[in-house]
């Protein structure tokens, strides 16, 4: 597949990057570094990617970079950078709305507390105690709703670098909701409470960077199972819990 990756000088779209040239795709990058990008990833991976140096906010820029691509992938920017944020993803989708000859997959970053909390109409984001800017990640999503592409939402926790695990823990992802087992006696919980509840397992959301991109490469066709949705994310033990 053709895949254009915005950000992609970023701890996850570097990520994306080298894997999806292992898994055979043609990989285009937009960036806005070119000298950190070849630093990044060598100057074998380079030969296999396309490189476009433009504006992330220019519509035309974004418009023609998008033009044939099979899917986009926007890992750029992040929820502290408030309005801006919120216009380099707005000028992407519309972007990719606009464009007749791309196909309309689209994969965008969020976070955990954009994702419902099992046995309430809750979701993270709005809960008291959770950092105003995360709200970005619910105005990002509004805007997904609105079109008709082919959007997923990935929605990990805190990412890091590597995570070493024994045999006995595989990925689990879900879709919609929280990636980790929720007690159902949360739904008598005040709002408070239920924000508490959630800090004290942050834990269990931490995720590697490598995992998150390529749960999204695994799941970048058209009309795949995560089809505007929303993904979570997180370890799970194979052992039950006696």
């Amino acid at each position: 597949m053709r895949i254009i990756v915005f950000g992609a000088t970023g701890n996850t779209g570097r990520r994306l990057l080298a894997q999806g040239i292992k898994m055979g795709h043609e990989m285009t990058a937009f960036v806005r570094n070119t000298e950190k990008l070849y630093d990044q990833l060598g100057e074998h991976s380079v030969q296999h990617v396309k490189v476009i140096v433009d504006d992330i906010m220019d519509p035309v820029s974004v418009g023609e970079a998008l033009s044939h691509q099979d899917a986009a992938i926007i890992a750029a920017g992040h929820a502290g950078q408030g309005e801006e944020f919120i216009r380099i993803v707005d000028n992407i989708i519309s972007q990719c709305e606009f464009q007749t000859s791309f196909s309309g997959r689209v994969w965008i970053m969020g976070g955990a507390g954009l994702l419902d909390i099992p046995y309430t109409d809750l979701i993270g984001n709005n809960l008291p105690g959770f950092p105003p800017e995360y709200k970005n990640h619910n105005r990002n999503f509004d805007r997904l709703q609105q079109t008709q592409l082919d959007w997923s939402i990935m929605c990990p926790g805190t990412m890091s670098d590597s995570i070493e695990h024994p045999n006995s823990v595989h990925l689990h992802v879900t879709t919609e909701t929280l990636p980790i087992p929720i007690p159902e006696m949360i739904k008598e919980y005040s709002e408070e409470d239920i924000a508490h509840h959630l800090f004290s397992r942050l834990q269990e959301l931490v995720v590697a960077y490598d995992d998150v991109a390529k749960c999204m490469l695994d799941h970048i066709e058209l009309g795949g199972s995560f089809k505007r949705k929303r993904v979570g994310i997180a370890y799970r033990s194979n052992i039950p819990v006696h």
